[in-house]
């Protein structure tokens, strides 16, 4: 679940495939430079490579199901203007994720479920 103008992540391509499914609200998809606002239900395929960040859009949350292959992955994280737009691009390229997310705060396990 994003909320409006929050990424999911940094501005990357991995060594895998990922698909994304708006399941409800709206949000924009930053992919290979370019932006694109999708709704519920849209899909997307990103094929191994594929540069892309998702942002929560429109008024209220946007959740999004977000599927992909892992196991040993490789991640590469481009300086991108359409992402930085979002806080979602780093400031110098690189290959290493600790590099790509240092200075954010880390992930929080929430012990109740989401209010959507």
């Amino acid at each position: 679940m994003l909320q409006p103008g929050e990424p999911a992540s940094r501005y990357h391509g991995e060594s895998a495939q990922e698909d994304f499914l708006v399941l409800q609200g709206t949000g924009t998809l930053v992919i290979e430079g370019e932006e694109r606002l999708l709704k519920q239900w849209d899909f997307v395929h990103c094929p191994a490579g594929t540069e892309h960040v998702f942002v929560g859009a429109g008024d209220g949350p946007c959740v999004v199901l977000m599927v992909g292959a892992r196991g040993d992955l490789t991640f590469h994280y481009p300086v991108d203007e359409a992402a930085a737009k979002y806080g979602a691009s780093v400031e110098t390229e690189t290959d290493t994720p600790a590099e790509a997310y240092a200075g954010l705060p880390q992930w929080q396990k929430l012990d109740r479920a989401p209010v959507w």
